[in-house]
């Protein structure tokens, strides 16, 4: 049920586009994207509709994980400009009708960052705390997140001779959430930002954030999060938290809290895996069932639907069987996978370019409950740098122009950081400035398509329901809010079908298309028939009376 008052709850109903400001524009010609150039690309996604913008990182960095190592949280790395830029960029967004959240990354610092440097320069330092320490490293300490190019979780300082936890790299170390001086320095950081104006903040892994393996035990690990969910709201009460939980449904739950108390909004990991072994498998009943079986939460929490982001695509919730059918289909070289659990590819080329099945797979995405989320490229259709076998593959800087840098910076080719993708996805072939010319292309259907999703508000605030149909290939599910009813039909197979519905289930006995001018399918003796093409989808509002 969509609430009275919605104007807090800005997040329910919007749509997110994440980039690296490293790699989107870059205004000075020194090879390297900037604030100043995302500022003069603000008018393109507004246009493209999107309202609201996810920062990664653009704090000062080694860059040894792409700006997820950072050396201070209160500062902007000078390649990409300065906190005049970011408060620039935060005005001329606000100005277009976009919100700002930005990455807050506060598992770990780098071991550059001034409290790692005197946190190893003396055990009695009284930074020594803000981290975790041990005499011998607990047995069995393997690193999870990073198996192959990190063993342990623990790495020794042979100045002082002890073990400090990182999570994930090496020169990532961890910080002491138990320590209340580290809480205060986290309330620190968010209250700049919000002063600032970013309008709320995507938190990294959030699991290993606020329970360390081998760290320090807490009565409550939650606690922290209702403490910085309390906080947040303070400073600034619509600010939204959106929380990197990959875990099952039900796992999940836990990180919401009672009554909205921790986290706003949480990535779908478990829906977005589902989606992927349906796509391989030409077979709606994968997605279905994660669908039906998926909790439903607190008007004023929300799930975020995503097909690709910034990481690997992660299977690690599939059974090992799915998995490797997943990978046999849509990452064949074993050069595309990464952990033993996910794709170093984007969606493009892992359905092999078939404009029909991206068409499916976008719709399918801003169709489902929930906040939709881009990663910036996926509108235009970009492709990975091949053969890099590791997450950068899918960084490539954004491809503005048909030409050989893209439109994305004038350096010399020789100055590039990044490499721009090749082959059939290269700029030549795909990029923003021919596909705004194009009514057909994918750009002008992400463009339509999230009209459509901002005219239809029931996708936002409805109850899914599943239907049962006679089409194993079919997902067909309603999302109803406010008297509003939805329904809407994806073909997963690669052959035409008819798909018969029952006027009872769907609840009327007319219903109208959202995405096409067709005419509207009346209800017949037996309920409606609807055809769908191979990979085909309908948006349909459902209507009583004939």
């Amino acid at each position: 049920m969509r609430p009275a008052d919605t104007s807090d709850l800005w997040w329910r109903t919007a749509v997110i586009y994440c980039l690296d400001v490293e790699t989107f524009q870059d205004s000075d010609g020194d090879g390297v994207g900037d604030l100043e150039g995302l500022a003069n690309r603000v008018d393109y996604l507004a246009d493209l509709g999107i309202t609201c913008l996810w920062l990664m990182p653009f704090q000062p960095t080694r860059d040894r994980d792409d700006g997820y190592d950072i050396t201070d949280f209160y500062g902007v790395d000078p390649r990409l400009g300065d906190l005049g830029h970011v408060v620039e960029l935060l005005r001329i967004a606000h100005g277009r009708g976009l919100r700002v959240i930005v990455d807050l990354v506060v598992n770990h610092t780098s071991d550059r960052h001034p409290w790692f440097v005197a946190a190893r320069r003396s055990p009695s330092s009284p930074y020594r705390d803000y981290y975790v320490w041990r005499d011998r490293p607990p047995r069995g300490a393997k690193n999870l997140v990073f198996p192959g190019e990190e063993h342990s979780v623990w790495e020794k300082d042979e100045r002082s001779g002890q073990y400090y936890l990182h999570s994930f790299y090496r020169h990532q170390p961890d910080l002491n959430l138990a320590n209340p001086s580290v809480r205060a320095e986290i309330a620190r950081i968010i209250g700049f930002w919000t002063q600032l104006g970013v309008d709320g903040f995507r938190i990294d892994a959030v699991p290993f954030l606020i329970q360390h393996p081998g760290g320090p035990e807490t009565a409550d690990p939650h606690d922290f999060l209702r403490e910085l969910h309390r906080f947040v709201k303070r400073r600034q009460g619509s600010a939204a938290l959106l929380g990197e939980v990959n875990l099952p449904h039900r796992a999940q739950l836990d990180y919401f809290g009672k009554k909205g108390a921790e986290l706003d909004l949480q990535f779908d990991f478990e829906t977005m895996q589902a989606c992927f072994l349906s796509f391989v498998r030409h077979d709606a009943r994968p997605v279905a069932a994660v669908l039906r079986a998926r909790p439903e939460v607190d008007v004023s929490q929300g799930w975020a639907m995503f097909l690709r982001n910034h990481d690997e695509l992660t299977l690690d919730q599939l059974s090992e069987d799915e998995r490797q059918e997943v990978f046999e289909d849509l990452a064949p070289d074993e050069r595309q996978r990464v952990y033993g659990r996910g794709i170093v590819r984007r969606l493009a080329p892992m359905l092999r370019g078939d404009p029909r099945r991206l068409r499916m797979a976008y719709s399918l995405m801003f169709a489902l409950p929930g906040t939709p989320a881009l990663f910036y490229g996926e509108e235009i259709g970009m492709g990975e740098v091949p053969g890099l076998g590791d997450r950068t593959a899918v960084r490539t800087p954004m491809q503005w122009r048909p030409e050989r840098k893209g439109g994305f910076s004038t350096a010399p080719v020789s100055r590039r950081r990044r490499e721009l993708a090749e082959s059939g996805y290269g700029p030549e072939h795909v990029n923003v400035h021919e596909q705004q010319r194009d009514p057909d292309s994918l750009l002008s259907f992400l463009r339509m398509l999230i009209t459509r999703y901002r005219e239809a508000p029931e996708i936002a605030w409805g109850s899914v329901a599943v239907l049962d149909v006679d089409a194993p290939a079919v997902l067909a599910h309603t999302l109803g809010a406010g008297g509003a009813v939805f329904l809407a039909l994806h073909n997963f197979g690669d052959e035409p079908c008819r798909v018969s519905l029952r006027a009872g289930a769907v609840g009327g006995t007319r219903l109208d298309d959202l995405l096409s001018s067709a005419p509207p399918v009346v209800a017949g003796r037996d309920g409606f028939a609807i055809d769908l093409d191979a990979y085909g989808y309908r948006w349909l509002r459902v209507v009583d009376g004939g």
